[in-house]
């Protein structure tokens, strides 16, 4: 035993490799985590000695923010705790085609071959299971029949097209009350590669709410049969905290869930869940919003969820979303993480698919993650107030390739970052956007500044009604009392209250497949209510929205009470510009007034090398002098309806007098997120 933040606290010791079950000393360990688990109390360290534990870890007891529970691998990543178990018994079927046969026993009551993906906003192209078949730690496709199996072709929306060909199809021997699981391994001989089915829903997750100040440090998390998880169910990952306050999940790399990885989401709320699915009478906006009234009756606040931390985790190939939160993730920071190939297999599709997809990000910082590769980087939908979103990379967030976009399975192109129908403030800086798509705003109440964006904006002005085919089906969505989770009341999105300023938007070629959905969208009446699929670089959207003092004239001579009727109080909010340079050919519009462009080509191109990614690029070679001031709290115009002003967490001012790098700008800066030109070079993201 050892004082431990001054309390009497215990080591505890785990190491799958003991010859015998033991104590939790260090001389006799025990063999599993969730022995550990089973005792360790606030101020206590679990120490997990390298190897695979093949089991659902349930924390028991809470820490406390002077004393947290901590779960440490002794040696970074070489702790894995997996819901997979392997399967050697695979018997030749046909070619390169075998079966196994597993007892229904195995799964402990839920059977992941059984349970089907399912609940609310998901699109189910076709029957899909929660659990999956894994060759040499690589997910296998499901198919829907044992012909596919037999026969299988290449699926046409995945990122891996030789991957696809790797299928499995599950049936079930009621009779003998067991799984038959028939995969295609190709080239592959099942007995001398490694092959696991995922046999539990989660890795690390408690049980029970309110299991606080829990630290999870330096495992590999992975293969878990996790459960779709929009904003109207309980979210589960293969790690979550499930409606408590302060964990911290650092240094893990966490993969291979059907759905999502971290989850810092919802709690179940019976008669509540996935209501909209199962009733079907009342539409998903509208029970929603019953269950944010809900968890706002039922004790929701800073004091007993949230305040959650994500560091430096490698998160990668989960079906749904990398980090899902609704609700329970409020005042929380994602930080330094990398988190790639989410989605990338296309064969799970809905409205809550991102790297990260947050409802409710009060006062949540998303800084220093690498973004790459997903469907979608970013998405934060609902109630994104006080969010900020700094100094992150985002590149190649999109369907792969234009041989895959026909119009027939493009409906999903992606970006890099959404936002929709929030009112703000959401604060967007020292950010480098890069893929064909860098922003969809079906929202309002977003400043952005010392950006660099290399794509376009989409849904500038759509994407906030329900999609009734004749009545007006506006989506009122809450907003909040400062810095807290009071609802102080509802509203639907009037579009605009948007700022640029000093950001660098640059035209990059556009690609076929991207322009041919663009096309589309200008031709389609109801793929335009959701996207315009626009690919004009720059701020050209808001063309016709109002300067401030273009929309406050609306209001002069009125009073308010008794005025006569006018539409003056649902018209677009104003559009802010300043310090915005433009170029090859990106688009300003014609209010701006104080901006640059260059007319030469700008040259740009992310590299990848040992030491991390380094962008290259003749841009700060070309920048003409640009008239730009530094922003923060003083200067910039507060989210119109919250009123409340872009600020920190804790209310006090902030200033943008970093960049990217953390490097000090000066009183008069340089557009874009590098303080000098001489950095761009510089390695940006280590992996």
């Amino acid at each position: 035993m050892s004082a431990f933040w001054g309390i009497l606290s215990m080591r505890i010791y785990v190491n799958k490799a003991a010859l015998s079950y033991g104590d939790g000393s260090a001389e006799h360990p025990f063999r599993t985590i969730q022995e550990a688990a089973n005792i360790a109390i606030a101020g206590d360290e679990v120490i997990v000695a390298p190897g695979i534990y093949r089991e659902y870890v349930n924390p028991k007891n809470a820490g406390r923010e002077d004393a947290r529970i901590v779960y440490r691998a002794e040696t970074p990543r070489t702790a894995t705790i997996a819901a997979s178990e392997v399967v050697t018994d695979w018997e030749q079927v046909e070619g390169s085609v075998y079966k196994t046969t597993i007892p229904n026993a195995v799964f402990n009551g839920s059977n992941p071959y059984t349970t089907l993906v399912c609940g609310d906003w998901l699109n189910a192209a076709f029957v899909a299971h929660t659990g999956e078949i894994f060759l040499n730690g690589k997910a296998m496709f499901e198919v829907a029949t044992l012909q596919e199996v037999m026969e299988p072709k290449v699926y046409p929306l995945t990122w891996d097209p030789e991957g696809s060909l790797y299928a499995w199809y599950t049936e079930q021997d009621t009779a003998a009350d067991a799984t038959i699981l028939y995969a295609n391994f190709r080239s592959s001989n099942p007995a001398e590669e490694t092959v696991e089915i995922s046999v539990r829903q989660n890795c690390f997750y408690p049980a029970n709410e309110h299991v606080d100040y829990i630290t999870l440090s330096g495992f590999v998390v992975r293969d878990a049969a996790t459960q779709w998880a929009p904003p109207t169910a309980l979210q589960d990952g293969m790690i979550g905290p499930h409606w408590s306050k302060g964990w911290t999940i650092e240094d893990c790399e966490i993969y291979n869930s059907k759905c999502s990885g971290i989850s810092l989401g919802k709690y179940l709320q019976p008669g509540d869940n996935n209501k909209w699915s199962e009733w079907k009478y009342k539409d998903g906006t509208q029970t929603q919003r019953e269950c944010v009234m809900r968890a706002m009756r039922e004790g929701w606040s800073k004091e007993t969820v949230g305040s959650h931390l994500i560091r430096r985790c490698d998160i990668h190939d989960c079906g749904q979303t990398g980090i899902v939160g609704h609700l329970g993730g409020v005042f929380s920071t994602i930080e330094n993480n990398h988190i790639y190939r989410i989605n990338n297999r296309q064969n799970l599709s809905g409205a809550e698919i991102g790297g990260i997809k947050m409802h409710a990000a009060i006062d949540v910082t998303i800084r220093h993650n690498h973004f790459d590769h997903c469907t979608r980087g970013l998405w934060l939908d609902w109630e994104a107030q006080g969010t900020r979103v700094t100094g992150n990379l985002f590149h190649d967030n999109t369907l792969p390739n234009d041989a895959n976009l026909t119009p027939e399975n493009g409906a999903g192109l992606g970006e890099d970052v959404f936002i929709e129908v929030s009112h703000g403030p959401t604060l967007v800086d020292n950010n480098i956007f890069l893929s064909d798509f860098n922003l969809k705003l079906p929202t309002q109440g977003v400043c952005f500044v010392h950006n660099l964006f290399a794509g376009s904006i989409t849904a500038v002005c759509r994407g906030v009604n329900n999609g009734s085919k004749s009545i007006v089906s506006p989506r009122y969505t809450p907003y909040h009392v400062p810095h807290g989770t009071d609802v102080a009341n509802f509203m639907t999105i009037l579009h605009g209250d948007m700022q640029f300023y000093n950001n660098i938007f640059i035209q990059k070629p556009v690609r076929p497949g991207i322009a041919m959905f663009e096309q589309i969208a200008k031709e389609d009446v109801g793929a335009a209510e959701w996207t315009d699929n626009n690919t004009k670089a720059g701020t050209i959207p808001f063309e016709d929205f109002p300067t401030l003092a273009e929309w406050q004239a609306q209001f002069e001579g009125y009073c308010g009470q008794g005025s006569p009727m006018s539409d003056r109080y649902y018209s677009h909010l104003p559009v802010w510009t300043d310090g915005n340079v433009y170029c090859n050919g990106a688009q300003h519009i014609t209010k701006e007034q104080n901006f640059s462009v260059i007319d030469v080509p700008v040259t740009l191109s992310l590299e990848e090398s040992e030491d991390g990614y380094q962008l290259q690029t003749n841009l700060y070679k070309l920048l003409p002098k640009t008239t730009c001031v530094l922003h923060g709290t003083s200067n910039i115009a507060m989210a119109f309806e919250p009123e409340q002003r872009y600020e920190n967490p804790d209310g006090s001012p902030l200033l943008l007098n970093e960049d990217i790098l953390g490097n000090r700008r000066s009183v008069n800066p340089l557009p874009g997120p590098f303080a000098c030109g001489d950095e761009v070079s510089e390695v940006l993201f280590k992996d």
